[in-house]
């Protein structure tokens, strides 16, 4: 960007379809225009500037943001009707500018400073084309033990090999890696400890290309060096911009709620409660569901067929069958995870959970995957 003569000119950025890709601002006002370059610089977009309202309809209509200053109102009145249009003020005691809003069709009205953090997110949505959000699926072990990281992984190799862009989450700090789970803890990419002082907002295109790509999937897990908090602000930032990518996102959880974990769980649509069918089990449970469902808006249980070891552990029976424990859990039943044998050693021969793509587990997940609303449209690869 450059300023000649006072006029600021660009290269206009264009989306694939030929579409501008950042948002349109409209406005003379000298100090509103600094503000609003400032906040599209943040997001990442390149705006364009009309200083004296909008110049014919291809720009108006083909803009997927435009941003009003209050200043502007009476030179665009007459423009077409049109969604995405914000009007943006910096008097805060102005009252009348809601009727200014009315006038123009705004979908939105801004007053600056307080609004600048949702502007930032909104401009960065049209600058990154953000479409559907990625089905987030979270799925948190009954007790230790139980299987959830292996069925969090198995998932997650299951959605990328039906070609759905997936990422997995790694959001148990205690739990070793999942990038070991999956053989690949030297792979080059980030782990958290790279994101654990973000703050606002983390471009979901730039996430996904600096994280490890294994079995077709992004993988963001915990390094091999000492504990690093997270703060939760970093958490609901990289979550956020994870589900921005569209697709399918696993988020693997831990039992415990703090609140770097009820961000997570915050962005959640479906949590998976995995619970090996035994009494002890089924106890300790109820204490995970009760607190991830504070937060959690729909959690199900997965019951584990292997009792004792979970999911690839032994064949015993604990007296249940899969039906009594939802019933005693109070929570809808997704399924049984049959027992598998040798996963463990599938695994330490790289292969990851899910990969057999004909053993039980891979077609408890495939199974799992036709029955949810994934959009197809968000698939890809990673």
């Amino acid at each position: 960007m450059e300023i000649v003569g006072g006029v600021i000119s660009h290269d206009r950025a264009t989306a694939p379809d030929g579409r501008q890709s950042g948002p349109l601002i409209v406005t003379e006002d000298v100090e509103l225009l600094d503000d609003l370059l400032r906040l599209c610089a943040a997001a990442g977009a390149r705006p364009e500037v009309h200083h004296g309202g909008p110049k014919g309809r291809e720009g108006w209509d083909s803009a997927p943001l435009v941003l009003v200053g209050d200043d502007a109102v009476d030179r665009v009145r007459g423009a077409a009707r049109r969604r995405g249009v914000v009007l943006v003020g910096r008097d805060q005691d102005d009252s009348g500018i809601w009727q200014r809003a009315v006038e123009i069709g705004a979908d939105h009205v801004l007053v600056l400073p307080d609004g600048e953090q949702w502007l930032v997110d909104r401009i960065a949505d049209v600058a990154e084309g953000v479409g559907r959000p990625a089905l987030t699926v979270g799925v948190i072990g009954g007790r230790g033990g139980a299987g959830a990281s292996t069925l969090a992984c198995a998932l997650a190799v299951t959605a990328a090999r039906a070609g759905r862009r997936t990422m997995l989450v790694d959001a148990d700090p205690l739990g070793g890696g999942l990038d070991v789970l999956l053989g690949g803890e030297s792979a080059d990419g980030l782990r958290w400890p790279a994101f654990a002082a973000s703050r606002g907002r983390v471009g979901g295109g730039a996430l996904e290309e600096s994280l490890p790509e294994l079995h077709a999937l992004r993988v963001l897990s915990w390094d091999r060096g000492d504990l690093v908090a997270v703060a939760p602000e970093a958490v609901r930032a990289v979550v956020a911009a994870a589900r921005r990518r569209g697709g399918v996102v696993v988020v693997d959880l831990p039992r415990r709620v703090d609140e770097a974990v009820a961000e997570a769980l915050d962005q959640v649509d479906l949590g998976l409660l995995v619970v090996p069918a035994e009494l002890r089990a089924v106890a300790g449970a109820r204490r995970v569901a009760s607190a991830a469902g504070m937060v959690l808006r729909d959690l199900r249980v997965v019951v584990a067929g292997g009792a004792g070891a979970g999911i690839g552990g032994h064949g015993a029976s604990g007296g249940f069958d899969a039906e009594e424990v939802a019933r005693l859990l109070g929570l809808p039943l997704v399924g049984e995870v049959p027992w598998e044998a040798g996963l463990l050693a599938a695994q330490c021969g790289g292969v990851p959970p899910g990969g057999v793509a004909r053993g039980p587990l891979a077609r408890f997940c495939a199974a799992f995957w036709d029955r949810v609303p994934v959009d197809s449209t968000a698939g890809g690869g990673a």
